[in-house]
């Protein structure tokens, strides 16, 4: 790297590493843009054209309410056009409380904007570097390229805290949410209003599940299938439990068993799995403690009970040799 450096600043001069790391960039995207920009045939283009002509008003308008509009015409760019990483994207944006239909467009040009802006701001970091001192050509590249990295994860990075966040909150929150819907379904209440009344008094404490909640009662007010929508339900939420909890209540209605029997079983299943997790989180707290207690405790300890006894052999020692 040293030869290489050396032999481009004798040929480009000072700034040498810093034209030849911008060629390459400039390079890669040149390389990359056609890939990327190359569309697919599409066979819904019948579809898109009748979108673009109620988006001008020549023609009758499909949907109302599209706030991202100056994104969609990029969406060829912004979304995966394989329809398999489209929808894996899109659960995972839905796992993570984004629902709406733009999401996965937002996410992606969040993606490209952070990367491409921290990619100049790294570059006109190593600029100032290049004018004020001698850089390695490694620097300079780790100094471009880092910043980019940096701004192209960054989205991902929080999507993902997100989903594992929502998670957490959901499945904290799944056993109370049933012991409320079985006092309900007892009460003389339907399903169908247990669940608007629990979505109700959930929402204080975990907002997730209650808006899980009240999706699923707005769709079964607006006539979709229950199976369909409890399904959809478990897909988006995303948790075990909640799996389990739409296959007790599919199974309780095709073969006509109680529903309130069947919460009262399924609750008190919850209620002991959750004890159970906070048991495993205890007794995994000593394994953890163990390097922090040796860490923290052995040292000082080992301090105070040898430290005198040094501290004589050296004197010792000194006194010998005088």
């Amino acid at each position: 790297m040293e030869l290489l450096n050396d032999m481009i600043v004798a040929r480009f001069g000072p700034l040498g590493p810093l034209m030849v790391v911008g060629g390459l960039g400039v390079v890669l995207v040149l390389i990359t843009l056609p890939f990327l920009l190359r569309r697919k045939a599409d066979p819904l283009d019948k579809l898109a054209a009748l979108r673009k002509a109620a988006k001008t008003g020549t023609g009758p308008s499909l949907r109302a309410g599209n706030r991202n509009d100056k994104l969609e015409k990029y969406s060829s760019f912004l979304e995966p056009q394989n329809e398999e990483e489209y929808s894996a994207i899109r659960l995972k944006l839905m796992q993570a409380g984004y629902r709406s239909k733009d999401a996965v467009r937002t996410f992606h040009f969040a993606q490209f904007a952070l990367g491409v802006g921290l990619l100049i701001l790294g570059v006109f970091y190593a600029i100032l570097t290049s004018t004020t001192g001698t850089p390695s050509t490694q620097a300079l590249i780790l100094s471009v390229l880092v910043p980019g990295t940096i701004g192209y994860m960054a989205p991902k990075y929080w999507i993902t805290k997100r989903q594992q966040q929502r998670r957490e909150e959901i499945t904290n929150g799944f056993p109370d949410s049933l012991d409320m819907m079985l006092v309900c379904v007892e009460a003389g209440q339907s399903m169908d209003q247990s669940i608007v009344r629990v979505s109700a008094e959930i929402r204080a404490g975990y907002p997730a599940l209650a808006d899980e909640y009240e999706i699923v009662s707005h769709e079964i007010k607006a006539g979709k299938d229950k199976v369909s929508v409890l399904r959809d339900m478990s897909e988006r939420a995303g948790v075990t439990d909640v799996a389990s909890f739409v296959t007790v209540l599919i199974q309780s209605a095709t073969f006509g068993t109680s529903v309130a029997e069947a919460l009262r079983v399924f609750s008190a299943e919850m209620r002991d799995k959750r004890v159970m997790r906070a048991e495993e989180k205890a007794n995994t707290l000593p394994t953890k403690m163990t390097l922090a207690t040796m860490m923290l405790t052995v040292p000082p300890l080992l301090i105070i009970l040898l430290g005198p006894s040094i501290y004589n052999i050296v004197e010792t020692l000194g006194k010998f040799k005088m």
